[in-house]
């Protein structure tokens, strides 16, 4: 790996690192979204703490989050599909473990969608179509999340896409399941938080 792909993987995980939920309650409630709902510094829980325009806001600036490190990457080194798979890669961890937090970020859904949208747009659509349709019908942001990862994780798979970003896909699926274990149990028992 070259000195300029280090520097954009280190600017990758800076980008996802700002703590856009944390900023936004903040600004416009005064509030400290760690102390409310899940505690998560996420859209879904900055909606619990300062409601929808805010938690769209926050929805689209994590998103960005990953989108330009990876636009970046791409303009920086065109042709080079690892390094901007890995800088994707270092958004999405930056928000998961944020340094200025203490590693205590969010779940890496928007962001991860953001790196998806310029990588695999196919695969985000269809996770976002799986996400939209089970939020509709279940009212379960985290049930929603789960099951647009797995979509966009089996359209990539299942399409015409570089290895490097099935395998990327893989990953943030992994990640984004890992990270909602508390959901999952709950979920089992049938006792997830509903909108």
């Amino acid at each position: 790996m070259t000195g300029v792909s280090l520097a954009l993987c280190a600017l990758g995980y800076l980008s996802g690192s700002i703590p856009f939920g944390l900023l936004v309650a903040r600004l416009l409630r005064g509030v400290d979204v760690r102390g409310v709902g899940s505690g998560n510094i996420g859209a879904t829980n900055v909606v619990r703490a300062a409601g929808r325009k805010a938690g769209l806001a926050v929805l689209v600036l994590d998103a960005l989050k990953g989108t330009l490190p990876v636009v970046l990457s791409r303009e920086v080194l065109p042709g080079d599909g690892v390094t901007a798979c890995l800088v994707g890669l270092c958004a999405v961890l930056g928000h998961v473990f944020p340094v200025w937090l203490r590693l205590r970020g969010g779940k890496g859904v928007a962001t991860a969608a953001g790196v998806l949208l310029v990588l695999a747009p196919l695969a985000l659509l269809a996770g976002a179509l799986a996400w939209v349709l089970t939020f509709a019908v279940f009212r379960m942001g985290s049930l929603a999340s789960l099951l647009g990862a797995c979509a966009a994780l089996a359209v990539v798979w299942r399409g015409a896409v570089e290895s490097e970003i099935a395998w990327l896909t893989t990953m943030l699926c992994v990640l984004i399941l890992w990270r909602h274990a508390g959901n999952l149990k709950r979920l089992l028992k049938r006792a997830e938080h509903r909108f």
